[in-house]
């Protein structure tokens, strides 16, 4: 479950456009794709909404066309897996930010994208891999809370920490669990 941390001194444009790339690339079947992203919240409502506005200029189809910018998952099961992460982070609560109209799916291997807030650790969607085009993003209030957020999982392939300070950054990587 890669992670990425999103400060308040973050350059937003630069923290969205990257990370919503990293978790949507490949439709989100990316070893190292973003799986789960914490913003302070500060910038929490302007986030989600630029991640929306991305997400939503995507056109879901054939990868052998030109215009299409998120082709289907690799195997039906693989989709379905990311299916029901998201039904049951929805039914414990999570709020869906991309509408499902805007992206009519087959039942197959062609999965719409989704961001999902209202998301807690308690759900699949932000405790497993998921390996498709879903992300869940949290606000956190400070470091200590990212921290203990991005290091509650049993996988730890990468992590991201989006600031001006280096420095700051240098000490949360040294207490972030990850390779």
């Amino acid at each position: 479950k890669d992670p990425a941390y999103v400060m308040e001194d973050a350059n937003l444009d630069a923290a969205v456009d990257t990370l919503i790339d990293g978790a949507m690339f490949n439709s989100g079947q990316c070893c190292c794709g973003i799986e789960r992203i914490y913003v302070h919240e500060s910038l929490f409502d302007t986030f989600v909404e630029k991640a929306v506005a991305i997400v939503n200029g995507y056109k879901l189809g054939n990868p052998l066309e030109a215009d299409t910018t998120l082709g289907p998952m690799a195997h039906v099961r693989f989709a379905d897996t990311v299916r029901s992460q998201t039904a049951e982070a929805i039914a414990a609560g999570a709020k869906a930010q991309i509408e499902p109209s805007d992206f009519p799916e087959d039942g197959g291997a062609y999965l719409m994208p989704q961001i999902l807030t209202n998301v807690s650790h308690d759900m699949r969607v932000m405790r497993e891999e998921s390996f498709g085009p879903v992300v869940g993003i949290m606000p956190v209030k400070d470091d200590a809370e990212a921290i203990a957020l991005m290091n509650d999982s049993d996988f730890g392939l990468t992590a991201s920490l989006w600031t001006q300070d280096a420095m700051r950054a240098e000490n949360i990587a040294d207490q972030i669990e990850t390779g």
